[in-house]
């Protein structure tokens, strides 16, 4: 099996664990960099070209690894695969569902999935409106596009929530403002996700630095914790996600979900072989219909 990692700029270490991960399998690998990608996008006769007029062919199976400020490129070309009928770990779809995180927070709350209360609004006339949906100071602020614990930021204060939220309005920058769960002490659970399992999770203190994984350790979670962070992945329709939720007085409250986390840091904390299980899903699901 020919399998293909989709990506912009492939680091040596990923490089390395990936092709060690598919070849322990008795697989081929190639890096496919996005921007060597164009495309002729046909109804009979689609097709993905690399680089020098190369026409990618024999491609199996196809792991994106796209950068969030990739995503409108990247999903076109995945989405060319799609239609090259090459079978995908997530659908460009799921990603880009993941990458909205309102819209992937609309989809949770479709599935009667629990959250923290979250709030949205566009103008600066309803600030203070918007504080009061959420419970009041403190609170969570979110860029709507934010990934790995970035563009977080906790306002303790009612002044400080309205001069923040206010600021990115202003900017155009869209937010998400969330209740702050007091219980939860500033940590989180990241578990990772691969078809119906989670294979393994981390805690990290989201408050204390802006790189949370630096503070982050191994943890086990429970069974109904298990079964959220499953249905939060199928409710995006995604194969492989990071989930990442809260301990409150409520039980899990769910707060994000990415399609394409940093496998390395996590195998790191957690010594879990994530990419073997990655490929053995593939090996077991690409023939499958749908």
């Amino acid at each position: 099996m020919k399998i293909a990692i989709l990506t912009h700029k492939p680091n040596p270490i990923s490089i390395r664990r990936f092709t060690d991960a598919a070849h322990q399998h008795g697989h081929e690998i190639i890096f496919i960099h996005l921007s060597y990608c164009y495309m002729n996008i046909s109804s009979t006769n689609p097709a993905v070209y690399y680089r020098n007029d190369e026409s990618i062919l024999g491609v199996d199976a196809i792991i994106p690894r796209i950068n969030p400020i990739h995503t409108f490129y990247g999903t076109a070309v995945l989405r060319q695969f799609e239609m090259m009928r090459v079978y995908s770990l997530n659908s460009a779809l799921s990603i880009t569902w993941s990458r909205d995180k309102l819209r992937a927070l609309q989809l949770l709350a479709r599935k009667k999935l629990p959250m923290p209360i979250t709030g949205y609004a566009d103008s600066p006339e309803e600030t203070e409106k918007l504080i009061d949906v959420v419970g009041g100071a403190p609170l969570i602020i979110r860029l709507s596009e934010g990934t790995e614990g970035k563009g977080l930021i906790f306002a303790e204060t009612p002044q400080a929530a309205v001069s923040v939220i206010n600021a990115f309005k202003h900017l155009k920058t869209h937010i998400l403002v969330q209740e702050y769960i007091q219980e939860a002490k500033g940590t989180d659970i990241r578990c990772v996700v691969i078809g119906n399992k989670v294979i393994t999770a981390i805690q990290r203190n989201t408050l204390a630095e802006d790189q949370p994984h630096l503070s982050a350790i191994p943890i086990e979670i429970t069974e109904a914790e298990k079964k959220i962070a499953v249905k939060a992945a199928k409710a995006l329709k995604l194969n492989f996600a990071t989930i990442d939720f809260l301990r409150s007085d409520r039980g899990p409250l769910i707060l994000d979900i990415d399609c394409s986390p940093r496998i390395e840091m996590l195998e790191k904390i957690t010594g879990c072989d994530i990419l073997s299980a990655l490929i053995q899903f593939i090996q077991e699901n690409i023939k499958k219909p749908g």
